[in-house]
């Protein structure tokens, strides 16, 4: 039983037990457990970054940022490399979905080499992965799948079920990307598979939303919406809201390629907003990109060009060239039909 009365100035007794909260699933339970910890103002870094961390999977990165900043901030002074390493990966995630690709790529680096420095071969991994997905990001889809395949060695050497979930979802998004939809399958059904064994439900809604995407990308729109609902339900369990919010985006492609085009405009409108409250610049962009092709499809020329420069800015800002080119393509084919 978790003693929620625990000494306020016993830093050591806050993380048992956010730790073990984390570790039932209870995100909402430990972000709540870490706001309460916070108001003593304890100094005391694993705190500072488990409670980041916590705040990070739930999507509330506005939230995340400061702490993980401060753990750093705290590890560097005592001198802890290990520290240093967990928080600056961590810094790193929040700061790529928060729209700084160059600044997250540097705390990627920085990690890595500590990792390799501490022969820390799960941080190795994370950090890589991590950096395979600004190559990504950046248009270069070859060299992203060469670290995602590489991390996935490690990760399942290690028996790191969760690890395993995630690449297998970035080899999938890449594949995608790509329209190589026999990889793309492949790769969803494994991160699905390895997310359940995981017994991670935030990690098991990312998966089911990857799939889903995959299934509205193929044009099998029964399945998504199926996957799309099992996606709302999880997120809605553990509190993510980026979840929630990458459901609404969901709801709008799914709709735009049904034809149902009022529907995904609105979609796109809920997803752009949502996305924009949590800060997550790329998730506002490919919003304003669904919402693009429905105004257009729609015959609001004006409406949709407004939209397209907005999602074309948005990606330009990241740097987001993967993302910018096959929206430029998706958008010449709506011109043209």
């Amino acid at each position: 039983m978790l003693d929620r009365n625990a000494p306020l100035d016993d830093a050591a007794a806050h993380v048992a037990a956010l730790r073990a909260l984390v570790e039932d699933g209870r995100l909402p339970d430990a972000l709540e457990y870490f706001g309460r910890a916070r108001t003593k103002r304890l100094a005391a870094p694993e705190l500072l970054l488990l409670g980041a961390t916590v705040a990070t999977r739930l999507g509330r990165l506005v939230e995340a940022e400061p702490a993980a900043q401060e753990a750093l901030a705290l590890f560097h002074a005592r001198g802890d490399p290990d520290g240093r390493m967990r928080a600056l990966n961590l810094l790193g995630v929040i700061r790529f979905e928060r729209g700084g690709p160059a600044e997250a790529e540097s705390a990627f680096n920085e990690a890595l080499t500590l990792a390799r420095r501490l022969h820390d071969t799960l941080m190795a991994a994370r950090a890589s992965n991590n950096l395979a997905s600004v190559a990504h990001l950046r248009g270069d889809p070859y060299v992203a799948l060469a670290l995602y395949r590489q991390v996935l060695l490690d990760y399942l050497r290690l028996g790191n079920r969760r690890g395993a979930a995630e690449t297998y979802h970035n080899l999938g998004i890449v594949h995608r990307h790509l329209g190589e939809w026999a990889e793309a399958d492949a790769a969803v059904d494994q991160a699905t598979r390895h997310a359940e064994v995981s017994g991670d439900q935030a990690m098991m809604a990312i998966a089911v939303s990857g799939r889903a995407e995959t299934a509205i990308e193929r044009g099998d729109l029964d399945m998504a919406w199926r996957e799309i609902e099992l996606a709302s339900r999880l997120a809605d369990e553990v509190g993510d809201q980026a979840g929630a919010a990458q459901v609404l985006l969901l709801r709008s492609a799914a709709a735009l390629r049904a034809g149902d085009y009022a529907a995904a405009l609105a979609g796109a409108d809920a997803a752009a907003t949502a996305a924009g409250t949590l800060e997550i610049p790329l998730m506002e962009a490919e919003a304003a990109a669904v919402g693009a092709q429905a105004a257009l499809a729609l015959g609001d020329s004006g409406d949709a060009e407004r939209r397209r420069r907005a999602a074309a800015d948005g990606f330009s800002r990241l740097g987001a060239a993967a993302f910018l080119e096959r929206f430029a393509v998706q958008y010449r084919e709506r011109v043209k039909s």
